[in-house]
């Protein structure tokens, strides 16, 4: 069934997903003790800010106030990332848990992305879904290599070396 969204909704709903996102990776990285680990939170958190400064300038309506004004809000009590976090910090969070949250937020919300881009029917508004969608997947390949590398498994730079053995 056809799903609605005008360009300004979508692109509410695109700065406000960037946002929570980029406040997850800061938290990730502030609790974060392996400092290559670290970096990488840093970096995703970075990447989800310029994104949501993308949408923003597209954005139209005024209730957000300026840009830095909302990058700088708290984060949202009923972030699922961040909620993910927190209670999984009870439990002694390293770099390795927070990397598994972010892998599984991460699939979680390009599938859910993706739905709802298969439901607009208007181009540019099912464009801002897609968009988002090709971001987080980029995130998600961001975070498995170096999952991957800090769970000592083969990483994909290593994959000539261990082909030609």
């Amino acid at each position: 069934m056809p799903q609605e969204f005008n360009l300004d909704q979508a692109l509410k709903h695109a700065i406000q997903t960037e946002k929570d996102v980029m406040d997850f990776y800061k938290k990730a990285a502030e609790i974060t003790k392996n400092e290559r680990a670290k970096k990488v939170f840093t970096t995703l958190s970075n990447e989800e800010r310029e994104h949501a400064s993308h949408f923003f300038h597209l954005y139209k309506g005024g209730e957000l106030g300026t840009f830095e004004q909302f990058m700088a809000s708290p984060p949202q009590k009923d972030s699922a990332m961040l909620a993910e976090l927190r209670k999984s910090l009870d439990s002694a969070t390293n770099e390795r848990k927070a990397m598994e949250i972010a892998l599984k937020e991460e699939e979680d919300l390009e599938k859910n992305l993706r739905m709802t881009a298969s439901h607009i029917v208007d181009p540019a508004v099912r464009s801002v879904f897609e968009r988002m969608a090709k971001e987080t997947r980029d995130h998600y390949e961001i975070i498995e290599s170096e999952y991957a590398h800090l769970m000592g498994m083969v990483h994909e730079t290593d994959i000539d070396t261990y082909v030609r053995e």
